[in-house]
């Protein structure tokens, strides 16, 4: 882990050096790229960030009714990423230790981060198109995620029952999407861009109220994180992308030959290969690379997106310091639900030639 930050920090030099040269090797450009995209990735995530707190309250008061219906009220956890408040909120909610690892670590690392980080991002770097492809891809992504919440939890020691039943809550979605997705795929996608709407909404809402807060000094709504914090978080990650997008811009020419044949043989091209290696190491610039590829690839980046992400950086280092015995479990699920993605992905575009539109 320490060797992959010190390879990007490496790229970051590499980049601005590149940048005073002219851009004589395109490591310039990327460069360049990572700081333009500050203000998108400001956009999607500060305000959601500014609410965070509010959300996980209001969440919290529906702990009796998850209880009631039989379903551990850690499940709520499932709407922040792991690393924005979704470990703290599964220790809070959950009734057992085992089920606080379970939603803390496997559901808010995928699911979580899909609902708070991936999704509004995501929504913020593509246009037009790109949305319906990342929607769809997204969906996939959902409808999958049970094959790793399954792996993971067996891998932590929970048991083939205990993991289904703590499942149960998200297996029932992921079960509705999939079905969705092959009877009214057109319309789940409609309905899944107003749920991004939504989001952009909110987004926007807690940024303005965090940005008013900040300049008066008056809080509008009790609780919300200070906006201050939140953009410390966006510009924590631009910082990141100055040295892992140099990174991927010359992983692409080191492996272009072999990233050309895998693409090739799964008929997502070499830059759709590269793309499902950037989202394993940081979902970011794995991300930020959807925008350059064809409508096949976009799908199967998105879908493995929704386990992948982050899974041998930020989130593997989050765990290893806050629940270090559950680390394996969370490579198990992430990598396991990243492939299962993957290949329903892979399946359901079948048909899609590369330069089609969806």
């Amino acid at each position: 882990m320490r060797i992959l930050l010190l390879a990007m920090a490496a790229s970051a030099l590499l980049g601005g050096l590149d940048r005073m040269l002219g851009n004589r090797f395109g490591l310039g450009e990327a460069f360049e790229e990572a700081f333009r995209m500050l203000g998108p990735l400001g956009l999607s995530m500060a305000g959601i960030l500014c609410l965070s707190p509010l959300l996980a309250g209001a969440a919290s008061s529906l702990a009796p009714l998850c209880r009631a219906l039989g379903a551990d009220p850690g499940v709520l956890s499932c709407i922040l990423a792991i690393d924005m408040g979704g470990w703290q909120m599964a220790e809070r909610l959950s009734d057992s230790p085992e089920a606080a690892r379970f939603f803390g670590i496997l559901v808010t690392a995928t699911m979580g981060c899909t609902l708070s980080f991936t999704i509004p991002a995501g929504m913020g770097m593509m246009t037009g198109e790109g949305r319906k492809a990342f929607s769809r891809g997204i969906l996939c992504g959902l409808a999958a995620l049970p094959v790793g919440l399954i792996a993971g939890g067996l891998v932590m020691g929970l048991g083939a029952v205990r993991t289904v039943r703590l499942s149960l809550p998200l297996l029932l979605p992921a079960l509705l999407l999939t079905l969705a997705l092959r009877f009214a795929p057109e319309a789940t996608v409609r309905v899944f861009g107003a749920f991004a709407a939504l989001l952009r909404l909110l987004a926007t809402v807690g940024l303005a109220l965090g940005a008013f807060r900040f300049i008066s000094g008056i809080g509008l709504l009790p609780g919300l994180m200070p906006v201050e914090e939140s953009m410390q978080v966006v510009c924590a990650i631009g910082v990141t992308l100055l040295g892992s997008l140099p990174a991927a811009r010359l992983l692409l020419r080191l492996l272009r030959r072999p990233l050309a044949l895998a693409g090739e043989r799964l008929g997502i091209g070499a830059d759709g290969v590269t793309g499902l290696l950037l989202l394993t190491i940081n979902v970011t610039p794995g991300l930020a690379a959807l925008g350059s590829m064809k409508p096949r690839a976009q799908i199967v980046n998105a879908a493995f997106s929704v386990s992948a992400a982050s899974a041998l950086t930020a989130h593997l280092a989050f765990t290893v310091a806050c629940s270090p015995e559950t680390a394996g479990a969370l490579l198990a699920g992430k990598l396991a639900g990243a492939a299962a993605a993957g290949a329903l992905a892979l399946l359901m575009t079948r048909t899609m030639k590369d330069e089609a539109a969806l």
